[in-house]
Parts: C-alpha cells; structure tokens; sequence
C-alpha cells in the first residue's frame, strides 16, 4: 500500500535518492495519520442506509403500486384480445406468483404447495439475510405477466419507471437486488408449473359442428369457430376433477309450445323485444366481451374490451383500496379470487361442450323470427351454462368470505368503456345481477344462468375449503371484522 503511494506521489524532484525525498515521504506520512480518521468515518458514514428496514418496507408495502400493475396486466391482455379463458389463466398464474414471492415475509400466512394440484414449493429466500419481499413480489409478477402475454413492448416502458419507484425507497441496493433475484426466481418456478398445465397441447384445436338437432353452431355477425373445446383437459387449481360438480340436465330441445324448453326460449324472446332502459344498462354493464364486432353496412369493425375474469378482478382493486386492506391481504384475495375464476372456466366449459346445447338466437331465428337479434352479441360456444353467471359466483363467493358478507360498493370498473357505474349491497347481489344480464342479453335461457350461478358457488367454496392461505384458518382479515 505504501509503496503504490509513494509511486503516485508528485515528488517535485528528477530523484528519489535524496534527503530531500526522505522529508517528503515524512510530511505525508504525517498527513496521513491525520486525516485518516475523517476518512474512515466518511467511509462508514457512505455506508449507512438511508432509511431503516421498517421505513422502506412499509413504503414498499403501500397496495398503490401493486394494484396499478394488476391494471397494466388488464391493459396488456386487453390490447392482445386473450379469450376469457386463458385470460383467466394469466391472471392465475401472475397473481400466484406475486403471492408466493410476498409470503416469506408475513409469518401468518402460508404458501399454496402442497394445496394447489401438483404444485410443488417454491425456493425459499436464503436464511438470515434482508429481503424486501414487496419488491419480490410484484417482480414475480411482472415477469409471469409479460411471459404469459404477447406485447412485451408495453412492459417496457412500465417496468422502468415501476421499479425505478421502488429503487427510490431508500432500499439498500443489496436487499433490492437480492429480492429482485428472489422475485425471478419464484417467477420462474411459477412459469415452470404452468408449462405443465396442458395448455400448450391444445392449441390450435378446433371444434367440428354436429348440426343435430338442438346442438350449438355458430352465430351472427362474425359466425366465429367455437371458443376453446378443450379447456375442460387443462389442470384446475383446487378441484378433483372437472366433474367434481356436475350440473343437472338443461331442459330437453322440444319445440313444442308447451313444453318447457320453448318456454325458456320464449321467455328470452318476449324480453329482448321489450327491454327496459335498465335490462339494458344491466346486460351492457356486464357485457365483457373481449372482441365485439360491430357491422355497419358492408363495413365490420371490432371493439376490444376488457374480459369477465377482468371485471371482477377489478372489482377487487375498487373494494380493496376502499376498505384499506393491506399489500398481504390483497395479494390473498386477487390470488384466490383469481384461482377461482380459472377453475370456474373449466368447469363451466366441460359442462358446455358436454350439453353443448343450441343458442336463443339460433332457435328464434331458425323457427319463427329471422330478424330478431339479441341485445348483446352472442359468445362463441355452446349455451348450457352460462360462463359470466359461473365465474361470478365463483369470485364473489370467495370475497364474500375474504373481506365480508354485506360489503357495499361501487362497480366503476368499466366507465371508461362506457358501460356506466352500478352500486351493490354485496358481492352476492353483484354477481347475481352479472347472472342475469345474459337473458337481458338476449343470449342464455334462464336455467343456463341459474344452474351456471350454482355451479359457481360450489367452485369458490371449494376454492376456501382447499387452499388455505392462513395458518391460522380462524383469522379474520381486520377490515370484516
């Protein structure tokens, strides 16, 4: 060490081999004996972090940040138009991942493995060392989300000026990258579990009409091939097996006047011609189509909105940020809540491409009206049961328990769409009223959307019994107490 700074000292002199020299050194020897002091409390004072562990983890610990990044994956899966399916899939695996990486660090809540079918622990963060388990846990889903989607430029962009928030915290930068790391990792654990799901090995499969009688085709204007036959074959989260709840038969296809399916479809009929201004407003506030098409003329154009799996997770953005709940039990309710709108899907599929029962609109205007169209457009695939009345009841049951059973609120989900704003007592009368919007529809007999709301309670309360979030399953969140 002293020899390097002697090396670089500016000796004013062509030689070392003087007194000269010797005096020198001497001078800022003595230099050095002094200052040393001040540098090393310099030194340590460079190393001091900016704020405490309690300060920067409460901040990273604000739900704001998380719940605007839950949009941003709505945006995104929006702009690439996924089918409500596998947009629930997303939402599953993304929010799955922000809820493994977060649970380290809350000692009264527990992982999923072990719950969740054939899914196995995650990596545990390294012992005795910091995390910030915030930051891991919206890294964890950032990487799923843009993984699962298509437009990783709209991440872009996101991502910088997201965690460039998180960096100003005052996180020391080895905590911050360390729980960056951690978030990856558990991310990327995620990732591998859903590569397994079966999803892959039916894409690009395609359903082939049967035309018997009483039996779905497809329906104007886009006469669009059937959503997603197979869906029913992809891995569920909590239930035994696609038929661990079955639905009773739907009403027998007989056109005769008196019997009781021409009853159901005369009740949709009568309705859709004589519609209330709010039949309407309730069938166009849950309308949730991702792709509608619009014809004008000879004109067709389409309108990209946001997915009934969507709704309802921002639903629980409105009410969360409302009732305070905290980044914990938020990431509890968007992942159960989510898990169940995934399981929700495939069991309601599996019943519809089981019946596969024929559409309101194809029966009216095949027997008695050619010109009589449906309020709403009618979705791509078969009719029996009603897919918003299954996946609302699903949801709605899981955060009736979750964050309580007469929570009031506002749904402005999706004004900026122009579907309005509707108030609710609970999150029972909501996904009711979602249950009946599709008769105002125009698009599901009654049954359909009866038997599909029943279907859905059975799942969210399978969704609680199965998973277990809690270590102590008698805790009740703070906010429905």
């Amino acid at each position: 060490m002293l020899a390097i700074f002697v090396q670089n000292m500016d000796f004013p002199y062509h030689t070392t081999n003087t007194p000269e020299y010797l005096l020198f050194i001497l001078n800022k020897m003595r230099f050095i004996k002094l200052s040393l002091p001040i540098l090393l409390f310099a030194s340590f004072l460079s190393c001091q972090k900016t704020t405490s562990p309690e300060e920067y983890n409460a901040k990273a610990s604000d739900p704001k940040l998380f719940h605007e990044t839950t949009t941003q994956l709505t945006d995104v899966i929006i702009h690439d138009i996924f089918k409500p399916p596998v947009a629930a899939r997303i939402y599953s695996y993304s929010f799955l991942a922000a809820y493994e990486a977060l649970v380290p660090g809350h000692k009264d809540f527990q992982s999923l493995a072990g719950q969740i079918n054939k899914f196995p622990p995650p990596p545990k963060p390294d012992p005795g060392v910091e995390y910030c388990f915030p930051v891991a846990s919206i890294k964890a889903f950032t990487v799923v989300g843009r993984t699962l989607t298509f437009s990783g430029n709209l991440w872009d962009d996101y991502e910088k000026n997201l965690f460039k928030k998180y960096e100003e915290m005052g996180i020391p930068d080895d905590v911050y990258e360390r729980s960056i790391a951690y978030g990856d990792t558990v991310a990327k654990h995620i990732l591998a579990h859903a590569s397994k799901d079966h999803y892959k090995e039916i894409r690009g499969y395609r359903y082939t009409v049967t035309n018997e009688p009483g039996t779905w085709v497809p329906t104007p204007p886009a006469y669009a091939d059937a959503c997603e036959p197979m869906w029913n074959t992809v891995r569920t989260f909590s239930l035994d097996s696609v038929t661990q709840f079955r639905c009773p038969p739907p009403a027998k296809y007989d056109l005769n006047k008196n019997s009781a399916f021409m009853k159901l479809t005369m009740e949709v009929y009568d309705i859709g011609k004589n519609l209330t201004e709010e039949q309407k407003a309730t069938a166009y506030f849950w309308d949730d189509n991702a792709f509608v098409t619009n014809v004008v003329g000879h004109a067709m154009f389409a309108n990209k909105k946001m997915t009934p799996a969507g709704h309802w997770l921002a639903i629980i953005k409105n009410v969360a940020t409302e009732k305070k709940l905290n980044l914990m039990e938020v990431n509890e309710a968007y992942t159960l809540g989510a898990l169940s709108l995934f399981d929700a899907f495939v069991s309601c599929w599996d019943e519809k491409y089981r019946s596969v029962r024929i559409r309101p609109e194809t029966v009216i205007n095949n027997n008695w009206d050619p010109n009589w169209r449906p309020f709403l457009e009618t979705p791509a695939f078969p009719e029996y049961v009603s897919g918003h009345s299954t996946i609302s009841a699903a949801c709605g049951t899981v955060l009736t328990k979750l964050i309580g059973e007469n929570i009031a609120f506002t749904d402005t989900t999706e004004k900026k769409y122009g579907h309005g704003v509707k108030s609710f007592k609970s999150f029972k009368e909501a996904y009711w009223d979602a249950s009946i919007s599709r008769v105002y529809g125009g698009i599901h007999y009654r049954d359909g959307v009866e038997e599909g709301t029943h279907l859905g309670e059975k799942i969210g309360a399978n969704i609680l019994k199965k998973l277990i979030t809690r270590k102590n399953e008698k805790t009740v969140a703070a906010t429905s107490k």
